[in-house]
Formats: C-alpha cells, structure tokens, sequence
C-alpha cells in the first residue's frame, strides 16, 4: 500500500496528539497540535487512510522535516 509521510512544518512542540497506530483519518482530521510562537498548529492528515505509525508524543521538541506520523492508503 502507499504510504504517505506527514512531517513537521515548523520547529515548536507537540500540545497533543490526537491519533494512535490503528486508528483510520480522513483529509483534514488532525493528527496533532503543534505550538510554535505561541500559536496553536492544528497539523492534518494529507491524505485519507489508517495511521501506520505515530513518531511524536505530547510535550517533544520537533523540527522543521521531522517525521510525525506514517498514513497508508
């Protein structure tokens, strides 16, 4: 199956995560919420399709490119 790799656009830290390995997203839902300058990122799935693996956890330091979580569809 493709897969699609969601990364993280911007440097800042993971508030929640909002989806687990398993779990089936359609566009759009948000996988987690990304704080940077003070602002609250929703960031979304690209794709519709099962979440294969999830790279983060709540309250990490995340870089720009930096794996957030893996969608098969």
């Amino acid at each position: 199956m493709p897969q699609e790799v969601v990364e993280v656009p911007l440097t800042g830290k993971i508030i929640s995560v909002e989806v687990k390995p398993g779990d089936k997203v359609n566009e759009n839902d948000t996988i987690c919420l990304l704080e940077s300058m003070k602002m609250e990122n929703p960031i979304v799935a690209p794709v519709s399709g099962t979440v294969v693996k999830v790279e983060v956890k709540v309250d990490q330091v995340v870089k720009t490119g930096q794996v957030i979580a893996i969608i098969e569809y």
